[in-house]
């Protein structure tokens, strides 16, 4: 990986005043305070920002996204997209936020930098409605959000380690 190239970039998506939508961006910070990650791994909360992501994604050789996915399954199941199945999903507005992800996407391939891989790991809502917190059913799906992620990442040649502790949350900023 050169300095200017992002080998992984993994994106926490979402909105955490909207419920489970949160559900990316909280797994992020729980994969970043309780397990270490190779140096060519960035990770980043994305939130809600859309076109402000697309210098980062354009920089990236892979990018792993963890959001909220809208399907027809249960509430806290959790869904894997990739390839070809990415772009056709973000434009059907997956969660409240995804307009600004689908434009995200055809940014990237409009700029001729999408990446050579693109997976979304997600966790089906069961409310989007204003509130702090994820429903309890996405709540408890987390730790299996977060195994996903990982299965995700070792399945491309990435190690991720347990800390023997966890960050505090003042070095994560939260």
């Amino acid at each position: 990986m050169t300095s200017d190239r992002i080998d992984l970039l993994v994106l926490g998506l979402g909105n955490v005043l909207c419920g489970d939508d949160g559900a990316g961006v909280i797994a992020l910070h729980q994969l970043r305070r309780n397990y270490e990650l190779p140096d060519r791994v960035r990770l980043v909360d994305g939130g809600t920002l859309g076109l402000d992501l697309l210098a980062l994604v354009a920089a990236s050789d892979r990018v792993l996204m963890i959001d909220a996915v809208r399907c027809d399954a249960q509430p806290g199941s959790i869904v894997v997209l990739e390839g070809d199945a990415v772009a056709p999903a973000v434009y059907e507005r997956l969660s409240p936020h995804q307009i600004g992800v689908g434009d995200l996407i055809a940014g990237a391939a409009l700029c001729d930098r999408y990446p050579e891989d693109v997976v979304i790991v997600g966790v089906v809502p069961e409310t989007t409605d204003l509130q702090f917190g994820c429903s309890p059913a996405v709540d408890a799906k987390l730790p299996a959000l977060i195994e996903r992620v990982i299965d995700e990442l070792a399945a491309r040649g990435f190690t991720v380690t347990p800390r023997s502790e966890p960050l505090p949350a003042q070095v994560l900023g939260l």
